[in-house]
């Protein structure tokens, strides 16, 4: 498992970019805030830039996993987890 910490830049644009690795291919993670729900979301862009996940940035509780991207990777797995402040990649 790789793990991600999330710390948005309030002076960034976007916020929070990385670069992740999902079902052995590079996808890039990225989270804006949205001001009208005031929640983050998150998106994730293939190598080309095609929007693969686009929603709001759900946490996991420390005993469960909330898959951000369910259904979409074939091995890979992406977990925020809310009390450490950090994403969950298993590759």
């Amino acid at each position: 498992m790789t793990t991600l910490a999330f710390n948005p830049r309030a002076t960034g644009y976007p916020p929070f970019s990385a670069l992740v690795t999902l079902d052995g291919a590079p996808y890039r993670l990225t989270a804006m805030w949205n001001l009208y729900r005031f929640e983050w979301y998150i998106s994730l862009a293939d190598q080309s830039g095609n929007l693969v996940v686009n929603q709001p940035l759900i946490g996991s509780p420390p005993d469960s996993n909330i898959y951000l991207a369910p259904g979409v990777f074939t091995t890979s797995t992406l977990v925020y987890r809310t009390s450490l402040a950090q994403f969950e990649i298993e590759p």
